[in-house]
């Protein structure tokens, strides 16, 4: 009998006792905070004694942490590895596969394959990209060969699978070709090509006890491995935290058929959030049978010390961002989760910048080969539609929405971002969804890019509703549910988020639309959707009153750095007259013209009238 934790840990709830008094296998459907990493190490360390265990972590990080833990608590039993370090350890090493890190650009499969075009403009690429999604697909599945599986199943969107079906049978052979390639160690191998060739292998794991942690997001090709094996399994996570289905994940705690136990109270919010989360959650009534979960929130509202932003897509946390470094002029510190610079939009000749120059006509001056090919930005989207490539259609929608004020925005985002050994000195962290996975703040703000109970209703109306897409928005209610369960203390959420008549506390701030008479945000948001042209507008207006009242430059004689170009490029773009960007940088107004010139922004940006 089980009473208590190991000494200086809080006491066990009954729900956690039960757990470490069962025997055989199990799953835990655990919510959001409530202490699933103490139940693995009690578990394990009520395990008979000499028992070895096996802890697999989700990724690398959660790894090293783990491993951390377990070595300070004296656990000599445990091995924690992630899926790939175990394939790694067996596939790689022994048989000197060389890794593609990066996995494969599209243009470098065109090279590789040799593809050529059928006709249909950039159909090469188009292949590629359905190449690429098919062998990630069969990689990740427990399919024991690529025939196993159909490629349409993934697909759905219209025109993406047109083309798919019309030209399956070649997508097909050039993805076993492709697979061959790297089986024969002609080309490099993919990390997902050596866990899947681990899971063919059939291999034996010589432990008594696996436990298998945030399984609701694992590859089917690693489930498949860990049902396989003779030791007694503990399947672990959060089966409405599932948000990688578009990775091909899948939940296994559905997948298992264990007896089932529950870790419902959360040790991270209190019954205020708890509800929130549960009501949240409601919303997949709407789509099929919904058993109701029922979360108890255990934990006291403390001090505020951190903050979080939290959007659904890369656009939305964008938008966002340039709201607070526009009109909240207190805030001297952010910080984006994992860092600016691994965001596809911040990092200087990636591709948000080559979408840009895509949009200028400078082709010279794009890197990634793909967008080189494209002659303008209706090409580009014409490729993203029949490839159903939605990163890259992001970008694009922000280019379309603000143009050149990029590089201008960008630059006062990164003066306010710290490193990250200094993000505890952040004000305000900004991150997706999928980033803060795993994350808790003291306070969030979610951004309005969210599903809402309103459309889920709306669609579930439409005659011509697909009912193939109901896993796809039950994972977007999932998207909301793990970003509201981010918060210790207090959430600002828009009104449109909310659960209808939830009752509004002083721990839950509503953020409403709009009202007159700001003209310029009166028509920002329409019925359901951002306005996003509006909204550019509004923002751009606040850039443009931006303090650039800096200390003047004493640099009449020193050289032209890239920084100072770009903060040029920036003060052109936004309309500055001539004198004032002298007088801001500290050169004469002939330097700054000539540099203007030498820089080719006329041409670029066109006139600004900057003698006027």
């Amino acid at each position: 009998m089980v009473n208590a934790a190991s000494k200086g840990s809080l006491p066990l709830t009954n729900e956690q006792k039960l757990i470490l008094e069962s025997s055989g296998d199990i799953r835990i459907n655990a919510v959001a905070g409530s202490g699933k990493t103490t139940t693995i190490i009690e578990y394990a360390r009520t395990r008979p004694p000499g028992s070895s265990i096996l802890y697999l972590a989700f990724n690398k990080s959660v790894k090293l942490d783990a491993g951390a833990r377990f070595q300070r608590m004296g656990f000599n039993n445990i091995k924690v590895e992630t899926a790939h370090s175990l394939a790694y350890k067996n596939i790689v090493i022994p048989n000197g596969f060389k890794i593609k890190h990066t996995g494969y650009l599209i243009h470098e499969l065109v090279d590789i394959l040799r593809l050529r075009t059928n006709g249909e403009q950039h159909s090469e690429f188009v292949l590629a990209s359905h190449i690429n999604r098919f062998v990630n697909y069969f990689c990740n599945s427990d399919a024991l060969s690529l025939r196993d599986l159909d490629y349409k199943n993934v697909i759905q969107e219209e025109k993406v699978r047109a083309f798919v079906k019309s030209n399956y049978q070649f997508i097909e052979t050039c993805a076993m070709r492709f697979l061959n390639m790297m089986e024969s160690q002609h080309i490099d191998i993919t990390h997902d090509f050596y866990l899947k060739k681990y899971q063919l292998s059939a291999p034996r794991l010589d432990y008594d006890y696996i436990l298998f942690d945030e399984a609701q997001d694992a590859s089917a090709a690693m489930l498949d491995v860990v049902l396989r094996q003779q030791a007694t399994k503990v399947i672990v996570g959060d089966t409405h935290q599932q948000i990688y289905g578009w990775r091909h994940a899948v939940n296994s705690l559905e997948r298992a058929q264990f007896p089932t136990f529950q870790l419902s109270n959360s040790f991270r919010f209190n019954q205020i959030i708890a509800d929130l989360a549960s009501q949240v959650l409601r919303y997949k009534s709407h789509l099929m049978p919904h058993e109701e979960v029922l979360i108890t929130g255990s934990a006291l509202p403390g001090k505020i010390v951190s903050k979080a932003v939290i959007a659904r897509t890369n656009l939305g946390l964008l938008l966002k961002a340039i709201e607070y470094i526009t009109e909240k002029s207190h805030i001297k510190q952010i910080y984006f989760e994992g860092n600016i610079n691994s965001y596809t939009y911040a990092d200087e000749g990636a591709s948000l910048y080559d979408v840009l120059n895509l949009h200028n006509g400078k082709q010279n001056q794009i890197r990634d080969k793909l967008i080189r090919e494209m002659k303008s930005l209706e090409d580009l989207e014409d490729y993203i539609e029949k490839a159903g490539d939605g990163q890259l259609g992001m970008m694009v929608e922000i280019v379309k929405k603000y143009g050149n004020e990029i590089p201008g925005i960008l630059r006062k985002i990164k003066m306010k971002h710290v490193e990250n050994s200094d993000r505890n000195k952040a004000q305000v962290i900004f991150s997706t969804v999928h980033r803060c996975k795993g994350m808790e703040y003291d306070e969030i703000e979610i951004v309005n890019d969210f599903i809402n109970e309103e459309k889920i209703e709306k669609m579930m109306r439409d005659s011509a509703f697909d009912k193939s897409q109901i896993p796809k928005i039950a994972e977007e209610i999932n998207l909301l549910y793990v970003a509201v369960t981010r918060t210790r203390c207090k959430i600002s959420i828009h009104e449109s988020l909310l659960p209808k008549a939830f009752p509004v506390t002083e721990q839950i701030k509503v953020v409403k639309t709009p009202k007159m008479p700001d003209a310029d945000m009166m028509a920002m948001f329409q019925k359901d959707k951002v306005n996003l042209d509006e909204l550019k507008l509004h923002l751009e207006k606040k850039l443009s009153t931006l303090d650039r009242r800096r200390e003047k430059h004493k640099a009449a004689y020193m050289p032209w750095s890239a920084e100072l170009d770009e903060m040029l490029t920036e003060y052109y773009c936004e309309g500055q007259m001539l004198h004032e960007i002298a007088g801001l940088m500290g050169r004469s107004e002939g330097a700054i013209l000539s540099r203007i010139q030498k820089l080719g922004l006329e041409e670029l940006y066109g006139d600004k009238g900057l003698l006027d």
